[in-house]
């Protein structure tokens, strides 16, 4: 097999995310993206699931299979997240969620984590068929090492006895080494979820910083902080070339890794990401000399 199709085999049926303040600036998601995708719509603290039932319906209307997010922190009780659940299948119609602890210090009601409402069995119980955790290949800022190993055990435990199927989506990251000395590990541990890896889309060096910092992204942080300690590469839009490069050959060569899929973080814009994905999967690629990457061969502006 070529290398050009080694990648764009690992980027294919990638899924991507948006925000319902994203959603109302999309006339029409088909513009963009191509139909059954699959999307994650993000809920952010403060936020109305009002705008998560309705951004999940235009995906839904405009062929895309939307995944809500379910952040634990920011539901103000079980009648509500059960009310929520309802809502999505009485006006759109789901199978798959994503549940997270989410970015709230204090929880607006009886749920801390993403395991308390996978214990309620409610989402089971409406009809959800698939279930995406997080993961952190480089921790958590807010959680220590070993309640995260914890609370992975704990869901690996559960997803035996659940009717859902369970995964792990990750964080973004920016170099491959800890990411895959994080998969092996996690493996070793006894982790049978499969992985979606987290790919940083498009955006300018600048932008990727911050979105990193606001996300306490680790170690790989460092590939950018070198690169924007030159100022004029601030502005300088960066793809995840090598990034995918460098997963994709390990994916294909390691057949006990258990990452099968990449999730795209829009950072710089949904159309931008999109775009230079698709280009990806259909292999219009060109390598660059020493394995260091490569560029797709379509203007992305």
């Amino acid at each position: 097999m070529s290398l050009e199709k080694t990648i764009a085999d690992f980027l294919t049926d990638f899924t991507i995310e948006t925000t319902p303040g994203s959603a109302v600036k999309i006339p029409d998601y088909r513009e963009h993206l191509r139909e059954g995708t699959k999307v994650a719509v993000t809920f952010l603290p403060g936020s109305d699931f009002a705008d998560t039932v309705k951004t999940s319906k235009k995906l839904k209307d405009e062929g895309m299979v939307p995944m809500p997010h379910f952040a634990a922190r920011s539901i103000p009780s079980k009648d509500a997240f059960a009310d929520y659940l309802k809502q999505l299948q009485d006006d759109v119609g789901i199978a798959h969620v994503v549940a997270l602890a989410g970015a709230v210090e204090k929880p607006l009601g009886p749920y801390e984590s993403s395991m308390a409402l996978l214990e309620t069995g409610l989402f089971e119980e409406h009809g959800i068929q698939t279930i995406g955790i997080a993961g952190h290949p480089e921790g958590s800022p807010d959680i220590s090492d070993s309640d995260l190993a914890s609370a992975l055990a704990w869901k690996n435990d559960y997803a035996r006895s659940s009717s859902a199927k369970l995964y792990i989506v990750t964080q973004f990251c920016f170099e491959a080494e800890p990411i895959l000395a994080w998969e092996k590990r996690i493996r070793n541990a006894g982790n049978a979820l499969p992985i979606h890896i987290g790919l940083p889309g498009l955006a300018t060096i600048k932008t990727l910083v911050n979105h990193a910092r606001a996300c306490g992204i680790g170690p790989s942080m460092n590939f950018l902080v070198r690169q924007a300690r030159n100022v004029a590469k601030l502005m300088t839009v960066n793809a995840p070339d090598k990034l995918t490069l460098d997963l994709a050959q390990h994916v294909a060569s390691n057949p006990e890794c258990l990452i099968n899929k990449v999730h795209m973080y829009p950072l710089g814009g949904l159309r931008k990401s999109a775009a230079w994905s698709y280009a990806v999967v259909e292999g219009d690629i060109t390598l660059k000399s020493g394995n260091k990457g490569f560029k797709v061969n379509r203007d992305i502006d």
